[in-house]
């Protein structure tokens, strides 16, 4: 630094003959601050890096320059009087602020951020090269910043697969906010720590016991794993055609009845909650699994907030569960697509659940999306029993003012007493009364009044309160419900609807190869109607909710296939069927 590069009134005060102890004190000042900020930004990042191959001149030359200002400093302030001194502790304190906030940051949030700020000369991917190139019409929607953080693995930011510094560090905070042994960070979303979990508890023809309504990702983890199924047939409302959790009852059962054929399941798996918020009994579930030595999964994607108020069911990893995977993402604040795997216990082996984890995640994975699971369990942390008392006192105000609303229903436990709890932040509205659908409701809800939903069903809607909701959004739900009967013209043809879904479209399924098998049979293509009576040969699911309603492997029912058609007449997208048009199903050749 040179008196030149003083500010311009530093400069405009030597000009009137300001005293030179005066403006040397404060260049000396100036230049301790710079320095030592210098100094401890190049620590910081250099408690990260276990390994680093570049060369750091910079920390010599700036140990050099600080040695050199040292023993002035000290003459200086030796000759000054008590205020020169009270001056120079004031701008010290406000250095050990800054540092402090830049300390306070969570860890790899911290680390991302002190090496993006680095002035590199960057000759590694992504060929963005830290924004320099980053696409216009991209850079226009959400600006640089996501292109200068968007870093590859660099030596200070960690490696996901073998962590030893601020992911390892994130990842530990995480696990000791959530209760669980050990946490891993996820970037291929919840689908991708299902997966690990089954195929690290199932090997090739082993059993697994789970609900016939699991995610679409427990039935690409069995064909990954060769685990063969145990299906579940869960509780049903058919008002609202809305499929529930399972009891321990249930699980005892099918636990039993491979008992009986001398089989034991690898694992038992359990969605809980649902995505319309039914949780199980997983307290029961886990003792009862427990006393036969096989570990409990759960898919609690829609339950990462979950035991964060009283008000709240308890979290999976409370009651007992040994794997359990979160989409942080959803109801907490992380990025879409990112997700945290916890474990609780010793029954699953750790070793694998990391050799399966490698195997399916990316090589590649984003620091945006893993620094965005650090930051959200920063948030919740901050005050884990009160973050959520303003979402729920906006559920709570919203489900109050439209259960007065004429020809509206509000989903509660009363449909699924069977159940423990519903969590209070997932609203679920029927609206047979009126003679509409969900998709009916909810295209005039989007049309008219801007309200958009998480989830349509053939007699519901599903809406997700969550950290961000707001009251005049809840004000504006509540509006546009109030004017619904208005749009309303049909009278009978719901409840004719109601009478005619007796049964969930997978309650009677019969299967002829397991997934895997299914899954690499030859396939060949027929008609919608001579496809009755064959094996599925691929899997169909309406998306949301992500249910598949056949499943390769499976026996095809008439009653499967009147479900597709009547949902997608009325408006779901049915994915996973080669033919959108379902005019035809891919079968099994066999």
């Amino acid at each position: 630094m040179t008196l030149s590069s003083l500010p311009a009134k530093q400069k405009d005060e030597t000009k009137r003959g300001m005293p030179c102890s005066t403006l040397l004190n404060q260049f000396v000042t100036v230049c301790f601050v710079s320095l030592t900020l210098q100094s401890l930004q190049l620590g910081f990042a250099k408690k990260w890096t276990s390994v680093s191959l570049r060369p750091r001149t910079s920390t010599c030359c700036t140990c050099q320059e600080r040695s050199t200002l040292e023993p002035k400093k000290k003459r200086d302030r030796e000759s000054r009087g008590e205020k020169h001194r009270s001056v120079t502790e004031d701008k010290s304190l406000i250095s050990r602020s800054r540092i402090s906030q830049q300390d306070s940051l969570p860890p790899l949030v911290g680390a991302l951020k002190a090496s993006a700020e680095k002035n590199a000369a960057s000759f590694h991917f992504p060929g963005h090269n830290r924004g320099r190139a980053a696409p216009s019409s991209l850079t226009q929607l959400i600006g640089f910043r996501p292109f200068i953080h968007d870093l590859p693995e660099l030596p200070e930011l960690d490696n996901l697969f073998s962590p030893e510094g601020p992911i390892l560090e994130a990842q530990m905070q995480a696990a000791k906010l959530f209760g669980s042994s050990e946490t891993w960070f996820l970037v291929g979303g919840t689908t991708c720590g299902i997966q690990a979990a089954i195929m690290a508890t199932c090997s090739p023809g082993e059993h697994i016991v789970l609900p016939r309504n699991s995610h679409i990702s427990a039935i690409s983890a069995m064909v990954l794993s060769g685990a063969i199924p145990k299906y579940i047939m869960p509780g049903y409302d058919c008002k609202w055609d809305i499929a529930g959790g399972v009891t321990p009852s249930q699980v005892g059962k099918a636990i039993k009845e491979l008992e009986m054929d001398g089989k034991k399941p690898a694992a038992v798996f359990i969605t809980s909650p649902t995505y319309h918020g039914i949780c199980s009994n997983l307290s029961e579930i886990s003792q009862l699994c427990h006393a036969y030595g096989i570990p409990v999964i759960v898919d609690e994607a829609h339950g990462a907030h979950l035991g964060f108020h009283p008000q709240m069911p308890r979290s999976a990893l409370k009651q007992g569960a040994d794997v359990v995977v979160q989409s942080t993402h959803k109801v907490l604040c992380s990025l879409t697509q990112s997700s945290m795997l916890h474990m609780s216990g010793n029954i699953v082996d750790r070793d694998r659940i990391c050799r399966c984890l490698q195997t399916l995640q990316s090589t590649s994975p984003s620091y945006l999306l893993l620094a965005s699971l650090d930051a959200a369990r920063a948030q919740l942390g901050e005050n884990p029993g009160t973050v959520f008392n303003k979402a729920l006192e906006l559920a709570i105000e919203a489900s109050t003012l439209i259960k007065k609303i004429p020809g509206i229903s509000v989903l509660e436990l009363a449909s699924f007493n069977e159940f423990p709890a519903i969590d209070p932040l997932r609203l679920t509205l029927g609206f047979w009364s009126l003679g509409l659908s969900g998709y009916e409701a909810d295209d005039i809800l989007d049309r008219d009044h801007g309200v958009i939903s998480e989830l349509v069903g053939t007699q519901s809607i599903t809406f997700a309160i969550n950290l961000g909701t707001c009251r005049e959004h809840n004000q504006r739900l509540v509006s546009g419900l109030k004017k619904l009967p208005t749009s309303s013209s049909h009278s009978k043809t719901t409840e004719k609807r109601v009478e005619s879904r007796e049964h969930a479209p997978f309650n009677d399924i019969c299967i002829s190869l397991n997934p895997r098998d299914a899954f690499f049979a030859n396939k060949r293509r027929v008609s919608i109607r001579e496809s009755l009576g064959k094996v599925c040969g691929e899997l169909i699911c309406p998306y949301p909710p992500g249910i598949p309603v056949m499943i390769p492997g499976e026996i095809i029912t008439e009653r499967a296939l009147n479900y597709l058609l009547d949902v997608r007449r009325k408006g779901a997208v049915v994915t996973g069927a080669s033919d959108s048009h379902l005019s035809s199903i891919v079968i099994c050749d066999v």
